[in-house]
């Protein structure tokens, strides 16, 4: 629903419905929510079980269009496509929103084949039958001659085994337990390009663990099974820490191990942020003695470094401890720097501040074109 998105990966983000219902706990802070109660008076009146949900103005659904029409334009100064997220207010895949509207999604997509559409959903394992149902609404309620291109680009993608061309579809996977339940479901759907969006990224995630059913035959009776990255067409990974009010830290040796594991396996990786929190690991000496001032004032013939060293330090912003296993402590809890546990000190900084530098540099890998 905007041109030009803030988000790092995408370059328009668009929102055919607004509204939602909490799945995991990747929503417990839902920014969405947040701005659907602001907008709505205080009651996110579009969110949670049984909510309607609002369907954008013709104005918005208008956008994808034009942007399809600017496709030269854009290629010439980019040197690639646009990429164009859906949906950063909704979920296309929501099976609370009326087979009409994703019908009319659908045949948008179809019909600006010059856009990537980046479909990301916290429903993948639903993403079959909702498109099976697309395709049944439309030939039960389209005259022939209109439902043939979209019903059959429908069955080329869910039954051929030929995905559309345009389209990228996504999980959000947010720690190993979600990983391990919707990666095979993710894969078990004809893509072009298949991508993870690990935001806000809880814990740590192992993508290298074996793909259940798919043994590979080694000689000699001996049998291997191959790991997702490397097998199965993951083609990108995007890791983000979580932002807003409520928001927990993300530990860097989580952000690390998949990078690792990425670059190992060929597959582009991009770090989005740190969210509202940045771990003492990644900041470089002046900046994280920075935080630390005294309670005096320099005056302007004064050097504020040397009274605040006079006087004593104390941390001007929160700050907490996050173990490997996604637990958050009190940095005066007897047990939180225990041996084993990765204890990590991080502060809140805010999203801005707090960046996205990972071990010094951007992580802003794209899938090739």
């Amino acid at each position: 629903m905007s041109e030009n998105s803030k988000i790092e990966w995408t370059d328009h983000t668009f929102n055919p419905w607004e509204g939602c219902q909490k799945v995991g706990p990747g929503c417990d802070h839902c920014y969405a929510e947040t701005r659907n109660a602001r907008f709505a008076g205080g009651q996110a009146v579009n969110w949670g079980p049984g909510a309607p949900r609002r369907r954008t103005s013709p104005a918005t659904w208008a956008m994808p269009r034009r942007w399809n029409a600017q496709a030269d334009a854009f290629m010439a100064q980019h040197g690639r496509r646009q990429r164009v997220f859906c949906a950063s207010l909704a979920d296309w895949a929501d099976n609370a929103v009326p087979i009409e509207w994703l019908v009319d999604l659908l045949e948008l997509v179809r019909t600006t084949p010059h856009l990537d559409w980046l479909l990301l959903t916290k429903r993948v394992g639903i993403v079959l039958q909702r498109l099976q149902e697309a395709h049944n609404w439309v030939l039960d309620n389209w005259p022939a001659v209109d439902a043939q291109p979209l019903s059959q680009w429908l069955q080329d993608w869910t039954e051929d085994d030929t995905p559309p061309s345009n389209v990228w579809l996504g999980a959000t996977i947010v720690n190993q337990a979600e990983a391990d339940r919707d990666i095979p479901k993710l894969l078990a759907v004809p893509a072009r390009v298949r991508f993870l969006s690990m935001e806000p990224l809880l814990g740590p995630v192992n993508l290298e663990r074996p793909r259940p059913g798919h043994d590979l035959d080694q000689g000699g009776g001996s049998k291997i099974c191959q790991p997702w990255l490397i097998q199965s067409g993951i083609h990108w990974v995007i890791v983000g820490g979580e932002s807003g009010p409520g928001a927990r830290p993300m530990h860097p040796d989580w952000a690390s191990s998949l990078r690792d594991q990425c670059n190992a396996a060929g597959v582009p990786f991009l770090l989005k942020q740190w969210g509202e929190w940045k771990p003492i690991s990644q900041m470089a000496e002046p900046e994280h003695r920075a935080l630390y001032r005294s309670n005096v004032q320099a005056k302007p013939h004064e050097n504020q470094d040397n009274l605040d060293d006079c006087y004593g330090r104390s941390c001007t912003v929160p700050y907490t401890v996050v173990h490997l296993d996604g637990s958050v402590h009190d940095i005066t809890e007897p047990m939180t720097f225990l041996q084993g546990t990765g204890a990590m000190q991080t502060f809140k900084l805010g999203k801005k501040a707090a960046g996205r530098l990972l071990d010094g540099r951007t992580w802003d890998g794209f899938p090739a074109p």
